[in-house]
């Protein structure tokens, strides 16, 4: 059976305080992984894991990474990271993101579904290497599908 892996997907994260400088913002740092985390899931959701892939000789390296900063992501915020596939190659593909404050860690306020909760964007791209870091072809499943 070829997987078939969606077009989009998100998850949902609760900040956490080793995430945050000592003002209480997340780190930069921080959502680079919270990216790796949805892209991930995405994967998941195709019932394929990364190290399924790694045992398979597939190898997705990060040759892009863009953030664009909004607004503050803060301690115990709850947001959700939405990753689309939008685009590649026989040997590329590439995500973008949006990360949403769904509910302030200090409680106040509603869930916020519009444009005003938007905390950042993001796209990356993904290389296909071999073992050896040779570039190679995607999988034909894992070929991101144009229209």
């Amino acid at each position: 059976m070829t997987p078939d892996v969606p077009a989009a997907g998100s998850i949902e994260v609760r900040v956490r305080y080793c995430e945050c400088d000592p003002m209480g913002v997340a780190h930069h740092a921080s959502y680079t992984p919270w990216m790796e985390m949805a892209r991930t899931e995405l994967l998941r959701s195709a019932g394929v894991t990364y190290a399924q892939l790694e045992r398979d000789g597939v190898f997705l390296v990060v040759t892009k990474l863009e953030v664009r900063y909004r607004r503050p992501i803060r301690y115990d915020d709850r947001i959700e990271i939405a990753c689309n596939v939008v685009g590649g190659s026989r040997v590329k593909i590439r995500h973008e993101y949006e990360l949403t404050l769904l509910e302030p860690g200090d409680g106040r306020g509603e869930r916020l579904t519009d444009r005003a909760g938007q905390c950042a964007v993001g796209v990356t791209e993904l290389a296909c290497v071999s073992a050896d870091g040779r570039v190679r072809e995607l999988p034909d499943w894992l070929v991101p599908k144009t229209d």
